[in-house]
């Protein structure tokens, strides 16, 4: 399997706090069946994003993984659409992208969506980057509103599902628009968000026999291997349908 949103560089933000943690939430992924981990630190107004400190980073944690780990790793990021960051991102997309590809990730405000915000997505998507919207089922606004996720959907947005959510960590109301999300045909990656080992651990396995159980193994794989391998690689996503309309 494939983690596309980890916070498991220590010391950059409120993920793992040193390299014992960090060591150990490889070897709990490794475990679960996760052979890919991209790590995404925050990039917002609390934690400043140095992609050049990030990427030896990735060095570091390769060999904290030791040289018997088969896991392999990729830098992005956890990139807060905020007005300076947009700009920033704008002008460098490269910089907050996942390793090379056309794909970043994206945290949207968990107090306000203006219609600006889909006006802003449109032309990323224009002008050749893909916004992979994080964890939407957690998002206050999009709890209220979730047609909005539906339209990102439709304007070509990639979205991720928090794993935890799946199961029923992080309560009902995640849990409950997290699976109307796939039943609308608007999920399309599940990722750890881990923080830490104990209460936001790198696991994804449990969700993904939720989703094999309701939707199928196929789909199950779609969200947790292929679609997230694809994004990787940058290229298509094997599992985009459209979504459907409510």
């Amino acid at each position: 399997m494939v983690d596309l949103h980890t916070h498991i560089l220590p010391g950059v933000d409120d993920g793992a706090g040193d390299w014992s943690m960090a060591g150990e939430m490889c070897r709990m992924a490794q475990e679960d069946g996760i052979r890919h981990i991209v790590c995404t630190p925050h990039a917002n107004d609390r934690y400043a994003y140095d992609r050049t400190i990030l990427q030896k980073m990735i060095h570091q944690l390769k060999e904290t993984a030791g040289v018997s780990s088969e896991l392999e790793f990729s830098l992005g990021c956890d990139f807060n659409f905020s007005f300076q960051n947009i700009q920033q991102a704008q002008a460098d997309p490269a910089n907050f992208a996942i390793a090379k590809t056309r794909y970043m990730l994206v945290e949207l405000s968990d107090f306000a969506i203006p219609p600006a915000i889909g006006e802003t997505l449109l032309r990323f998507i224009e002008s050749g980057v893909i916004p992979v919207i994080t964890h939407p089922e957690r998002n206050l606004v999009l709890q209220r509103r979730p047609e909005l996720a539906l339209r990102f959907a439709q304007m070509g947005c990639v979205i991720q599902l928090t794993a935890n959510s799946l199961t029923g960590s992080w309560g009902p109301a995640p849990k409950k628009l997290g699976f109307w999300l796939l039943e609308h045909h608007a999920a399309h990656v599940i990722a750890s968000d881990a923080h830490n080992t104990t209460t936001r651990p790198p696991i994804l396995s449990k969700a993904r026999s939720e989703v094999a159980i309701r939707f199928g193994d196929e789909l199950a794989r779609a969200l947790v291997m292929d679609n997230p391998g694809a994004i990787v690689r940058g290229e298509e996503l094997l599992y985009f349908p459209q979504p459907k309309v409510v």
